[in-house]
């Protein structure tokens, strides 16, 4: 069982970089999207069915905004968009598919570029938190995959001392996640496996960035306590080239 995230900056731009040519080369059995900023009627949902995959949105009211998607090879038993939450969903940033003995979760986290969105940012990963900690308790076995704009630890991000003071590394998101880990035992699939430094899911588009690998690892697959011995492999894909995002990866033994 392969399953991919990937922040796509926009889908319907991914599309015109051969994003369905890579799809089929890289053939997961479920890809979580973010930021698809686009509504539903605007995805080439067809093109997908014909490449083999079941496609489910849940896109934002603000258009060419956030939203999140999962296309997945089974047809999922149920899709639940959305948290319950307005404020969230009218952001489109939660989609849930529920398959034969586990779930995959899509989420795409506010970033915070100032102290409103920040307060908006927390708001929602304490909310989601709590979500999560209810759903395990019908769900236990869980995939959340996602770009939470947070980077964990100092390995995570190309410069820890010059960034420390910026959105999606500051002291309480970092503290944050390891709150969410903890408090419903998930596992950082990439972590587990690799415990390198440069290794990184997101470069701006400025100054080079990408080439000179000065990154952020923002993007991850975690997986619940009840699916920790099944992984197999866990992996960033950085040669992929859609986004200023990438894809990362987690297998897993069903």
């Amino acid at each position: 069982m392969k399953i991919i995230s990937y922040n796509v900056n926009g889908i319907r731009a991914a599309f015109t970089k051969d994003f369905l040519g890579w799809l089929n080369v890289a053939s997961p059995d479920v890809i979580c999207i973010q930021e698809s900023k686009a509504g539903n009627d605007q995805i080439d949902i067809e093109s997908l069915e014909k490449a083999g995959y079941h496609s489910y949105w849940h896109s934002a009211v603000k258009k060419g905004y956030s939203g999140v998607g999962i296309a997945s090879k089974v047809k999922p038993n149920h899709i639940e968009s959305g948290c319950g939450i307005e404020s969230y969903d009218n952001e489109g940033r939660i989609i849930r598919a529920d398959f034969d003995g586990f779930s995959v979760i899509s989420v795409y986290v506010p970033s915070a570029s100032n102290i409103e969105r920040l307060e908006f940012k927390m708001q929602f990963c304490f909310d989601f938190l709590e979500y999560i900690k209810e759903l395990r308790k019908t769900i236990p076995n869980l995939i959340i995959s996602g770009d939470f704009n947070i980077c964990h630890q100092a390995i995570d991000i190309h410069n820890p001392i010059g960034l420390a003071n910026t959105s999606g590394f500051l002291p309480m998101e970092r503290e944050w996640m390891t709150k969410f880990m903890n408090e419903n035992s998930l596992t950082d699939s990439f972590r587990h496996f690799n415990d390198q430094p440069d290794q990184y899911s997101w470069w701006s588009y400025r100054a080079g960035s990408r080439a000179r690998n000065k990154g952020w690892r923002l993007d991850y697959n975690f997986v619940s306590e009840p699916l920790k011995d099944k992984m197999t492999r866990a992996v960033i894909l950085p040669e992929v080239k859609h986004s200023d995002h990438c894809p990362v990866m987690v297998e897993l033994s069903l």
